[in-house]
């Protein structure tokens, strides 16, 4: 008889499975599984689902990749083509066998090394990015960007008074209106086509010789310098490449490497900038207010600058209000 605090006796609880991920430089992923001691009816509908955050079946917001023996002892393993589209987001990862219930997957050893400096092919229609990684719990995710064009981020240089970004654009020409935007995240503002826009600099300017808008199969290089005190008139603006006048905006981010979170790896330091005669959208006018401008990755990986206004400390013998 067993004790009010005993576990019924049956089959052990198996360890949870681990995943190692390979990537390859067209984008796509190979996971190999390692079971311990599974009955072979189990191994034989396996399959490893990726479910991205926030979907739903119906919706294609499910994948099930088919998990087939690499060799007689060897690992499952499943593959996730560059060919196959991967909607935009964070895809969990669990494992599925037979009729029970999906076991979230743990991170394994992986091989991201052909991710670093990835160059996107050329000739192609859209551009897929999938970087898994371990989560703050310790499962394995898979995140996933979709774009096409896209503009890379590359260096960027603080200055006293803004900021230097250099990148390439993929799958478009730069034409000679091509110009840096940012935009007010503000709906409001956004809708009032409150956006600074810079020209790129020339191909002179950046020390090349080629003329500007030349794509190779590296992309076309760009460099722009935005200045900050247009951009104290609201908190945060989104940075984009608008390849000519007539084309559609690109959103400038940086995901060609095997970093899924820029945020917090690449920080950058704050600048403080004074404004006056209300320069920053406010009825200030002739008063000077200093904001403390930082650029920074979003939770997407895209570039955003914040714009914060400096708290005036009262001097001795001023009432504070």
């Amino acid at each position: 008889m067993h004790g009010g605090g005993s576990r019924p006796r049956g089959r052990p609880v198996s360890p949870r499975p681990r995943a190692d991920c390979t990537a390859d430089r067209a984008g796509g992923l190979t996971f190999d599984v390692r079971l311990a001691d599974q009955r072979a009816e189990e191994v034989r509908d396996a399959a490893l689902l990726l479910r991205r955050r926030g979907g739903d079946d119906e919706h294609g917001d499910t994948v099930r990749l088919p998990l087939t023996p690499v060799a007689a002892e060897g690992p499952l393993r499943a593959a996730l083509p560059s060919t196959m589209s991967l909607p935009e987001g964070r895809w969990d990862a669990s494992l599925l066998l037979g009729e029970a219930e999906p076991r979230r997957l743990l991170p394994g050893v992986h091989d991201l090394r052909s991710l670093v400096d990835r160059t996107p092919r050329s000739g192609r229609t859209w551009l897929g990015v999938r970087i898994p990684y371990a989560t703050k719990y310790g499962n394995l995710t898979v995140r996933s960007w979709l774009r096409w064009p896209h503009a890379e981020a590359g260096e960027l240089r603080v200055e006293d008074d803004g900021m230097e970004l250099s990148g390439r654009l993929y799958g478009a020409r730069l034409s000679p209106t091509a110009r840096l935007e940012a935009h007010p995240r503000c709906a409001r503002a956004a809708a009032d086509g409150d956006v600074v826009a810079v020209p790129l600099a020339s191909a002179q300017e950046r020390g090349q010789e080629d003329g500007q808008g030349h794509e190779d199969a590296d992309g076309a290089a760009f460099t722009a310098a935005l200045p900050y005190a247009p951009l104290t008139r609201h908190p945060v603006w989104d940075l984009w490449l608008r390849p000519s006048a007539e084309a559609c905006a690109v959103r400038i981010a940086r995901i060609l490497d095997d970093v899924p979170d820029k945020k917090r790896i690449f920080t950058y330091p704050p600048r403080d900038v004074t404004v006056t005669d209300g320069a920053d959208g406010t009825d200030g006018a002739g008063e000077p207010r200093t904001y403390a401008l930082r650029p920074y990755y979003t939770l997407d990986n895209d570039l955003a600058v914040r714009a914060v206004a400096s708290v005036a400390v009262p001097e001795e013998g001023e009432e504070a209000v």
